[in-house]
């Protein structure tokens, strides 16, 4: 079968909504996100992290280890007053006084939820904890009941679920629920199942269990395979309602299965997964943000969803394709994870149709010729700068346009400059169809280059103004060049670009010798009426 463009799927959605079933979304990004290495967030942070959370209609926000510190406490328990929608968690090992801290700090919640959790596979058991299973299952028992004597909502995770044999797990999650568990938690720790064997997993516990109908079973999984948006899909195939996940996928080790990757997936492809959630997907651009700057952690620029390339196209062939119709493309619509639109990079893979529209969108129209030979320098900057930004087109297209009707062109430019010795330039230009080379010295490499341009073409003009300045960031930004000439009561201003200044400042010399030119043409012919000079020669 294939696959459903975005807007059938959006229509699909709409059709099937009666019977599509409730994801909850867990959100553990101030608990479990803010353990990656040198994630740590403030109590403000956290705070910030929490309101957009709940605003944006995650479910249940684990808002941290209450245990841990009194700052976790202290944002827990904040948090807790403050949040006026999700259900608010605290994590607690299955030990008393971590159960106790983390029922003082949920306890003013309007939903409070007690997240508890014990090692239940073999290499934790003997390597970690030193236990039996049966010593782990009185564990349970104990731990979730007084969990269970201080809130209504219990969540049970077995910590290495998927590491877990089969039988071992059913005993532990058959005593939670006994217990008083709400929430089943069964995830995979360290990021070894694969999608076939996370849904088999849960659709064994919830068959083989009794009461498992009573409860809501949840995923929750770590990406050391790369595996872990597609596991947190395979468990609702195996019967999970509940994904825990974390915004730009960040956690310990590798991460988490990504909040806004889990969420579009669900969204995009209705037709395989009839499921939805309350995510308002617009926001999701705006979490990854505020998750990045407070975490330290940039998202990748090829991160799924919200990365910087999500929606960006630099192919000439994507670019023409999305051009004609965007769902050549795009699954997605950049306004649903609130991206403002598409992005078609400018780069060296642009075809001339990109280009073009780029130039439209920028406000240039183009004559077949000057486009031809703006394309041209497109291609020859792109050649040499790795990113093309608008300001560097709209620079290099009025460079292109300050060419029409001159006398000369900067061809090519040496400059030989430095501390020990006299600073020279070589120059050749166009002048009217005729090449001609000149050098000559200077008190620095710019007045060098004046000086070598003026050998050629001679003029009388004065400089009045010289300015620099980058149009783009970065080391190989382009150098945009304005300059003022001045000659007998006329003023003309030109300017150039180019990623190498000196070359910018020759050809705004040259621009602005150029509009002398004409000027002075207007001026000879509306006093004789003669003819004006044509193209090429000079007065």
């Amino acid at each position: 079968m294939n696959a459903p463009t975005h807007t059938q799927g959006q229509t699909a959605a709409v059709s099937t909504a009666a019977a599509k079933e409730r994801v909850v979304i867990f959100d553990t990004t101030l608990r479990d996100g803010e353990q990656s290495a040198g994630a740590s967030m403030t109590f403000e942070e956290k705070l910030a992290v929490a309101e957009l959370l709940d605003e944006m209609g995650v479910d249940i926000i684990e808002a941290g280890f209450p245990i841990a510190s009194v700052g976790d406490f202290e944002a827990v328990s904040e948090i807790a007053r403050r949040t006026d929608n999700a259900v608010i968690a605290g994590l607690a090992r299955a030990i008393s006084a971590d159960i106790a801290r983390c029922g003082e700090a949920v306890r003013h919640a309007k939903r409070p939820r007690i997240h508890t959790f014990v090692s239940t596979s073999p290499i934790h058991l003997k390597y970690q904890m030193n236990k039996t299973l049966d010593q782990v299952i009185e564990i349970i028992h104990g731990t979730v009941t007084q969990a269970r004597n201080l809130v209504e909502d219990i969540e049970w995770s077995a910590m290495d679920a998927t590491r877990t044999p089969i039988d071992d797990l059913c005993r532990c999650v058959e005593a939670a629920i006994r217990c008083g568990a709400t929430t089943i938690n069964l995830p995979d720790t360290v990021g070894y199942a694969t999608p076939e064997e996370y849904e088999a997993m849960f659709r064994s516990v919830i068959e083989r269990v009794p009461g498992a109908d009573k409860v809501v079973f949840s995923a929750h999984c770590h990406n050391d395979l790369g595996l872990a948006t597609a596991n947190s899909l395979a468990a609702l195939r195996g019967g999970a309602r509940q994904i825990e996940c974390t915004v730009n996928g960040l956690g310990e080790r590798a991460g988490n299965a990504a909040l806004e990757e889990v969420v579009m997936a669900i969204r995009t492809r209705a037709d395989i997964l009839p499921y939805a959630t309350g995510i308002k997907t617009p926001m999701l651009l705006q979490a990854s943000k505020l998750v990045s700057t407070v975490s330290g952690f940039p998202v990748q620029y090829n991160k799924a969803i919200v990365g910087k390339n999500a929606f960006a196209h630099e192919s000439g062939i994507h670019q023409d394709g999305m051009l004609k119709n965007m769902e050549t493309y795009e699954i997605m619509r950049p306004a649903d994870v609130g991206v403002k639109a598409t992005n078609l990079v400018m780069g060296k893979h642009s075809g001339r149709h990109a280009f073009k529209e780029k130039l439209k969108e920028l406000g240039y129209e183009l004559g077949e010729n000057a486009f031809e030979d703006a394309f041209k320098r497109f291609k020859d900057l792109a050649d040499r700068k790795k990113h093309v930004y608008d300001e560097d087109v709209e620079a290099l297209v009025e460079d292109e346009i300050a060419t029409i009707g001159e006398n000369g062109r900067v061809m090519a430019l040496t400059v030989i400059a430095g501390t020990g010795g006299p600073q020279k330039a070589i120059i050749t230009m166009d002048m009217g169809g005729t090449h001609v080379t000149r050098e000559a010295n200077g008190s620095g490499p710019v007045d060098a280059t004046f000086n070598a341009i003026r050998s050629i073409w001679p003029h009388e003009a004065k400089l009045s103004l010289y300015q620099v300045h980058a149009v783009t960031e970065g080391t190989d930004a382009q150098a945009e060049v304005s300059i003022r000439l001045e000659e007998t009561g006329r003023i003309a201003t030109g300017r150039g670009a180019d990623v190498d200044t000196l070359v910018a400042s020759a050809k705004a010399y040259v621009s602005a010798l150029n509009k002398l030119s004409v000027r002075r043409q207007r001026s000879a012919s509306e006093v004789t009426g003669a003819e004006p000079v044509r193209v090429g020669e000079r007065v």
